[in-house]
C-alpha cells in the first residue's frame, strides 16, 4: 500500500488542501474577530466550495462513507456541540462537514495552509499555558453562545486533549459555565486496525496519516445524542453540568468514567532526576486541590507567600480549621480528605509544610529541583542551612509518591563529617554528578513506576496503616 495507494492518495489530499487554502484566505480576509457580519452572496459560494472540497479530501484519505446518527440542533436552539472522545487530528471531519467554530490552541494558527482553514471557521483560540487567556476563552465562549445564533455554533471537546477513547475523563468546564442547553456528540472509529489514535506516547502525526492512507477505507460514525438542558442546580455549578454530561455520553459510547484531566499528564509524564516515581498519591491530591480551586491562577507570588508562611510555623502542626485559614478557604468534605492524607499520626493535626511541598510538585512537577529548593526553605536551620536527614526523607517521599524512604545510601556516598544533615547546594551538586541518584542511592518500598489507578497515598499519608 506504502507504493501504490499511499502516494496517490497523499497527492489528491495536498492537492485539495492548497486549492481549499485559497478560498479560505480570501474569505478571512477583512473579517473581525469580535463582530458576526451578514453573510454576502460570495462568502456563501465559498462556504459550501469549502465544504465540498474537505468533504472530497476526507473522502481521499478513506472516510468514504460517513455514518450520521440522530440530527444536528440548529445554532438558535443550541449554541454549544460538546464531542468526545477527542482522540486524533480526524475529529475535524464533524467540524469540517458543518463548519463549526472550535476552541483551539494558539500554535495551530501557525500551521502552513491548515492555519489558515481554521482561521476561516473562526475559532477562539487558547494559550494552556497563559491563565489570563484561558479566562478570555471562557468569556469568549459565553459571548458567542448567548449571541441568539448569530455567531456558528462552538464544537468543543471537553475532554481537552487527545485520549486513546478507552474511556472518558475529566471534562473541562469552559463548555458548561455559559450554562446554556448543550447537544452532546459522540465519535466512533470501529476499525479493527487503529491508525487514528493520537496520544502522548505512540505513534506521532505523520506516522498515523501514512498508515491511514495505507488503509483501503476508514469508518467514522458521529451521533448526535438529544439536547442536554441543565438544571438551575447545574447552572450554577459548571462542574456538575460537565459530570453530568459525561456521564450521558460515557454511557452512549458504553465507556467507563476515568477520573484523570488534561492537567494530570504532567504528573503523569514528569522526567528528571526528581521523576514522580509512584504517580497514585499526587494525582489523588491534584484531583482534591482542584475540587478546591487551588490549581487555577496559582503564581510565583502565591507559591512563595506560601512557603514563607509554613516557615514561619516552624514546624508546628495545625488542624483542620487552621488549615482553612492558612488557605483561605472554608471547611469543606473535600479540605476534610485533603487534611487527613497529611494527619500522619491520626490526632487531626498536619505538618502544613509537607502540604506546601505536594501542593507545589503537582503544580510544577517539571520544575522538581526549582521545588526541592522551596522545600528547603521551609525545612533548613536558619543558622548554616542544614536539612535534617528525616526531614530530607519527609521532602522527597512527597515529591516521588513513595513511602518509608531510607537515605542511609545517599548520606554514606556523601561521606562528608555531618552525615546527618546536608544542604540545598550539597544535596544539587550531587544530583547534578549523579542524575540517577533516586534508583541508585535511595531505598523506598517497591511501587510501580506509573500505577494511577491504586488508592494508597504513598508519601502523603507517611507513617499511618494500611
Amino acid at each position: 500500500m506504502s507504493v501504490t495507494v499511499f502516494p496517490v492518495r497523499l497527492l489528491l489530499v495536498s492537492s485539495l488542501m492548497f486549492l481549499a487554502w485559497p478560498f479560505a484566505f480570501i474569505a478571512s480576509v477583512g473579517r473581525s474577530d469580535y463582530i458576526m457580519e451578514p453573510q454576502s452572496w460570495w462568502r456563501r459560494f465559498v462556504d459550501l466550495c469549502l465544504r465540498a472540497l474537505m468533504r472530497a479530501l476526507w473522502f481521499c484519505v478513506g472516510f468514504h462513507w460517513i455514518k450520521v446518527k440522530g440530527e444536528r440542533a440548529k445554532p438558535s436552539e443550541v449554541p454549544i456541540l460538546t464531542m468526545a472522545p477527542h482522540s486524533s487530528y480526524f475529529d475535524a471531519i464533524p467540524v469540517t462537514m458543518n463548519m463549526c467554530s472550535i476552541v483551539t490552541k494558539l500554535e495551530s494558527r501557525s500551521i502552513p495552509v491548515w492555519g489558515t482553514l481554521i482561521s476561516y471557521i473562526r475559532p477562539v483560540f487558547v494559550f494552556r499555558s497563559d491563565q489570563a487567556s484561558r479566562r478570555k476563552t471562557v468569556e469568549e465562549i459565553k459571548r458567542r453562545a448567548n449571541s441568539g445564533g448569530e455567531w456558528p455554533q462552538i464544537m468543543i471537546f471537553p475532554e481537552g486533549t487527545c485520549t486513546n477513547r478507552s474511556g472518558l475523563i475529566l471534562y473541562k468546564a469552559g463548555a458548561f459555565i455559559p450554562g446554556l442547553p448543550v447537544q452532546p456528540v459522540v465519535l466512533r472509529y470501529p476499525n479493527k486496525l487503529d491508525t487514528i489514535t493520537w496520544t502522548w506516547q505512540g505513534p506521532g502525526a505523520f506516522k498515523l496519516l501514512w498508515l491511514t492512507l495505507c488503509q483501503l477505507h476508514n469508518p467514522l460514525e458521529i451521533e448526535y445524542l438529544p439536547i442536554y438542558t441543565p438544571s438551575k442546580e447545574e447552572r450554577e455549578n459548571p462542574a456538575l453540568f460537565a459530570s453530568n454530561v459525561r456521564k450521558v455520553m460515557a454511557k452512549a459510547l458504553e465507556l467507563p468514567l476515568i477520573d484523570l484531566s488534561f492537567d494530570d499528564r504532567e504528573i503523569s509524564l514528569s522526567h528528571g532526576p526528581l521523576s514522580i516515581h509512584d504517580d497514585s498519591s499526587l494525582l489523588q491530591f491534584h484531583q482534591l486541590v482542584c475540587r478546591l480551586g487551588l490549581r487555577a491562577g496559582r503564581t510565583d507570588s502565591l507559591l512563595q507567600d506560601q512557603v514563607q508562611r509554613a516557615r514561619d510555623l516552624q514546624g508546628e502542626r495545625v488542624n483542620l480549621q487552621e488549615v482553612s485559614t492558612f488557605l483561605n478557604l472554608s471547611i469543606t468534605h473535600t479540605l476534610t480528605e485533603v487534611h487527613s492524607l497529611f494527619d500522619q499520626r491520626g490526632d487531626g493535626l498536619i505538618d502544613i509544610r509537607l502540604f506546601v511541598i505536594a501542593l507545589s510538585t503537582v503544580h510544577r512537577p517539571s520544575q522538581a529541583m526549582e521545588m526541592l529548593e522551596l522545600a528547603f526553605k521551609m525545612f533548613e536551620s536558619e543558622v548554616n542551612g542544614y536539612v535534617l536527614e528525616e526531614d530530607l526523607a519527609a521532602i522527597l517521599e512527597i515529591m516521588l509518591g513513595v513511602r518509608e524512604l531510607d537515605l542511609s545510601g545517599l548520606f554514606s556516598a556523601l561521606s562528608g563529617p555531618e552525615t546527618a544533615k546536608i544542604t540545598y547546594a550539597e544535596l544539587n551538586r550531587f544530583i547534578e554528578q549523579h542524575p540517577h541518584f533516586v534508583q541508585d542511592y535511595l531505598d523506598f518500598e517497591n511501587h510501580p513506576r506509573r500505577s494511577s489507578q491504586t488508592e494508597s497515598c504513598n508519601g502523603l499519608d507517611r507513617g499511618k496503616e494500611d
